[in-house]
């Protein structure tokens, strides 16, 4: 029950709602199966299109040539892994790999970059100062970094780390705001890492939302009115 049921018997028997679980179990399965998989090649999220043909799975990354691997080898084995775990029948599922436009302005690649550096020992304050510097670089209107656990000592504290500006309640938040979990398997404990972009108003909707905020006014200066001359007519003479 997921997007390889897409014929038409398979339609008539399941219902509406099955359909829709069905599809977010699938979705859900295989984001997790990339993260874990795709950490080093900088993952930054997975999209699905089921058409009438096949089942299309984008995957997103910053090293897209990681993902796809020596003549694609690496690309082929995770679409085998999908084909056999979904049981997709042969050519009923294809898998492209495709770059994230700008990784300063994704929450998952900027995450699992946190997350590396804490694993390789660099000291928190620094780690999480250097991310939030390069989102801002980047464009970002805001951002805010927590990092939760047993920082150093053996009591386990939380350390925030904002700029910028940030909306964190609203439809807004969720258009605009994108956020990123991750957890980091450190020797003294499990560090949780949480990541949160504001993305810019961006008209084309390539950067950021086409959507702009409601509280954004623009005040558009009038237009010069050209200054139409009336012709005096001469006075009539009084007999």
């Amino acid at each position: 029950l997921h997007p390889s049921a897409n014929t038409s018997t398979m339609q008539a028997n399941i219902s509406k709602k099955r359909k829709f679980v069905a599809d977010g179990v699938f979705y859900a399965e295989l984001n997790e199966l990339l993260t874990r998989e795709l950490a080093e090649e900088g993952y930054a999220g997975v999209e699905v299109r089921v058409t009438p043909m096949r089942t299309e799975i984008i995957i997103r990354a910053t090293r897209t040539q990681n993902v796809l691997g020596e003549k694609g080898r690496r690309i082929r084995e995770l679409t085998s892994v999908v084909q056999k775990r979904f049981a997709f029948t042969d050519g009923a599922v294809e898998l492209y790999a495709e770059r994230v436009a700008n990784k300063g302005l994704c929450a998952q690649a900027q995450a699992e970059s946190l997350k590396y550096k804490l694993i390789g020992g660099l000291a928190v304050r620094r780690a999480c100062y250097g991310i939030l510097r390069f989102i801002m670089e980047s464009g970002a209107k805001g951002a805010e970094v927590i990092v939760s656990g047993k920082l150093r000592a053996q009591r386990a504290k939380a350390m925030k780390f904002q700029d910028g500006y940030m909306i964190k309640t609203g439809a807004v938040a969720e258009m605009y705001v994108d956020k990123a979990v991750r957890h980091v398997l450190m020797r003294q404990g499990v560090l949780g890492v949480v990541v949160e972009i504001m993305l810019p108003h961006d008209p084309t909707g390539k950067m950021g939302p086409k959507t702009p905020l409601s509280d954004v006014i623009q005040i558009v200066e009038p237009k010069e009115e050209p200054i139409i001359s009336i012709p005096l007519e001469a006075p009539t003479p009084a007999y």
